[in-house]
Formats: structure tokens, C-alpha cells, sequence
């Protein structure tokens, strides 16, 4: 079902699903901020030192990353931090109802290790219902706000790619 993982390359989700993909030999591709940013990369290169296939946006600012990896995928999956979402969670939400993508927000708080097969098999079905071929964008808080979110995301995309969605 999943044919490339997307993402933007900051801290924290973004990079647990690029490594997931990239550890399960799925193709992964993204928008970044010009320059490569992200907190933990902010001068140029940036992350495109680690992450060539992600592409530069022309604004240095992270609303045109967010934006672009909505729009030029054909699903994405939204992870929230423990009892919140953050703000760049907020827009990517915003900007799949604006393009209207079908988006799924999954709060970490409503799972941890002991149901992650269930969570892996409701998303799985999910993606089932979407078809298959799919550009997945993977989004959700920096390290910064969630300092589980890298291996949060990490594992839930590895789960589902072993579940049989890729």
C-alpha cells in the first residue's frame, strides 16, 4: 500500500518515519526549509547532509514545508505528543482539510508498547481503505516538544510496513 514515505525532515517524527522507511527499503522523499533547517541542523546544508531526497522549499520558514508535504501526498499520518498537539501539528491538520487529503490523527497518550499491535493493525486497515501506491506523509512534533517523538514514530512506521503496507 505504501509506495514512499514523506516527510520534512525536522527532529523528532518526521526523521522516525524517514529512518523507519529507509531501514524497511521503502523510497522516502519530503520538503524542507531552504537551507536544509531544522533545530538541530540550522545552517546550510542543514539535514539534506543526511537526507539528500528531500528537496528545499524556497522559504526558509517551516508553513511552506508543511504545506507542500500535505499536498503533494496522498495521505497523511499525524502523530500527537502525550495530551497535546503543537502547533505545526495543528497546520499539518489545517492544510490536509484544506487540500483535502484524508488525514489520521493518532494522540501517543491512547497507546504506548503493550497495544501497539493494535494501534499498527487500525492504522494498516486505515491505509487498506485508502488503496494502495500511496505517498504517506508522516508528520508530528520536533524533539524539542516531545522528546519521545523520533522513536514514538519509529516504531509505529516500522510496525506498519511489517504489518504488510508497503
Amino acid at each position: 500500500m505504501i509506495a514512499t514515505i514523506r516527510s520534512g525532515g525536522q527532529s523528532g517524527v518526521d526523521r522516525g518515519a524517514l529512518d523507519a522507511a529507509r531501514a524497511a527499503d521503502i523510497p522516502v522523499a519530503g520538503w524542507c526549509p531552504a537551507g536544509g533547517w531544522a533545530e538541530d541542523h540550522p545552517a546550510p546544508p542543514g539535514l539534506l547532509a543526511e537526507y539528500p531526497e528531500l528537496t528545499e522549499t524556497p522559504s526558509s520558514g517551516t508553513r511552506q514545508r508543511t504545506g507542500w508535504n500535505v499536498r503533494d501526498s496522498d495521505i497523511s499520518l499525524i502523530l500527537t505528543a502525550p495530551g497535546g498537539t503543537s502547533p505545526g501539528t495543528d497546520l499539518t491538520v489545517g492544510f490536509a482539510r484544506h487540500w483535502q487529503r484524508p488525514h489520521l490523527v493518532l494522540d501517543a497518550s491512547a497507546w504506548d508498547r503493550s497495544n501497539m499491535t493494535v494501534v499498527v493493525h487500525d492504522v494498516s486497515e486505515w491505509l487498506r481503505q485508502q488503496g494502495s501506491g500511496l505517498v504517506v506523509n508522516v508528520a508530528g512534533p520536533r524533539a524539542s516538544e516531545w522528546a519521545g517523538a523520533y522513536a514514538a514514530s519509529y516504531r509505529l512506521v516500522t510496525g506498519i510496513l511489517e504489518a504488510g503496507a508497503r
